[in-house]
């Protein structure tokens, strides 16, 4: 048994919060959560004055298989399986450095995710929890078609759902609208799939009780992939030929749904300035924060691993867009909410993770300070558990710098 003590417990829930609080682990578990004394007698016993103790925080849009340095469409043939996912492991190392505890990996290349996953699971591997979604779902040369999920109609769509599914996926991917990384590939304003299309995805996923995510940039694509009835929309960024154009109704159709976005926001957004100038940047941001007044269920996530116009994203960058949402209107404890508790439910482990509650794994994080009085102390981390493991590895450097 083991009790840590804080000055404040961010239990997840909004508005939770417990003074001078204290949280019982016993091996992978929490036991309670309550007051200081609340837990009774212990024999390990870590205190942290001036600390804050919260649920670890879910990357809910992440890509272990790439970086900022090789076009992934290359590397499709310079690197080997076995490199890659070594270059997997050390990604997944300084995205839990991050105080990131569970991630989920929306594409990647020869169910090297499944094994990455379980790993870590078996504590081969330092990393987050990881929900992976294999190779994405897309048209032949569609967005991300060299990870080898292609299909263009419904026998092939359901062919490569079953595959995925058999190899070990959590949830599946769909490239409902073309992308921005892909050479010779639909752009972000095209749709590649119908609603009839995307609602074989979700048939698929659910004969295994497993969720979609879709991604989607064009209007058309975000309304089909409402009507199928995806749980979560990767990007929304109503993309169009002339840029980003925020359209209210559809909004509101989303947040009538219920339907999660990740809008896969950032923190190199002073990048996005710089290359593709500082009005598509306001227009996106604009778009993010109108997002939480029409009432869309927001979660964080970043697509760290991605690199578009020369812009890194690094993986241990997460805090950094978490400071974009709060630099667009989002609260902070709203925030700490979509970066928890709401993004594991979106990503279908809400019952075991996202908040501190007795039952659930033991995932927690400190940081010195109060996340609620300054979002950025959460980079100020003292204490990272993964199933109760201590997995901190923030003075841990290697000769790569991977996306980090």
């Amino acid at each position: 048994m083991r009790i840590i003590r804080a000055a404040k417990v961010l239990t997840g829930r909004p508005g939770e919060a417990i003074e001078d609080g204290e949280v019982l682990v016993d091996g992978t578990k929490i036991v309670s959560v309550g007051p200081r004394g609340s837990a009774g007698e212990a024999g390990d016993v870590l205190d942290l004055p001036g600390h804050t103790v919260l649920p670890g925080m879910v990357d809910a849009h992440v890509h272990l298989g790439f970086d900022d340095k090789v076009d992934p469409v290359t590397r499709r043939s310079s690197e080997s399986d076995h490199h890659l996912l070594l270059r997997m492991a050390e990604n997944a190392r300084k995205l839990v450095s991050a105080g990131v505890t569970t991630a989920r990996d929306l594409g990647g290349r020869g169910f090297l995710d499944v094994v990455l996953r379980d790993a870590i699971e078996e504590g081969l591997a330092v990393g987050p929890h990881l929900v992976v979604a294999t190779r994405p779902i897309t048209i032949t040369g569609g967005h991300c078609w060299y990870m080898g999920g292609e299909a263009d109609d419904e026998p092939a769509i359901r062919r490569v759902a079953r595959e995925n599914l058999r190899a070990g996926a959590d949830c599946l991917k769909v490239m409902a609208s073309g992308g921005l990384m892909t050479p010779g590939a639909p752009p972000s304003w095209t749709p590649q799939y119908t609603t009839g299309q995307l609602r074989v995805v979700v048939e698929e996923a659910a004969t295994r009780g497993k969720h979609v995510a879709a991604h989607a940039h064009a209007h058309d694509s975000i309304r089909s992939s409402v009507e199928a009835g995806v749980t979560t929309i990767e990007h929304c960024s109503f993309f169009t030929p002339s840029g980003h154009q925020y359209d209210a109704r559809l909004a509101d159709l989303v947040a009538a749904s219920g339907t999660y976005v990740c809008p896969t926001v950032h923190g190199v957004i002073s990048r996005i300035a710089e290359v593709h100038g500082q009005q598509m940047l306001d227009a996106w941001l604009a778009g993010v924060a109108a997002m939480r007044d029409a009432g869309i269920r927001v979660i964080a996530g970043t697509d760290a691993g991605f690199a578009v116009g020369d812009i890194p994203n690094p993986t241990d960058g997460y805090v950094g867009g978490l400071e974009t949402f709060a630099s667009v209107g989002y609260g902070n404890a709203e925030i700490i909410e979509m970066a928890t508790i709401r993004a594991a439910d979106a990503c279908g482990v809400g019952e075991v993770t996202g908040s501190l509650d007795p039952g659930k794994r033991a995932d927690l994080i400190a940081v010195a300070g109060d996340p609620l009085e300054r979002i950025s102390d959460l980079r100020n981390l003292a204490l990272v558990l993964v199933s109760g493991r201590s997995v901190g590895q923030g003075t841990v450097d290697t000769v790569t710098t991977s996306v980090g």
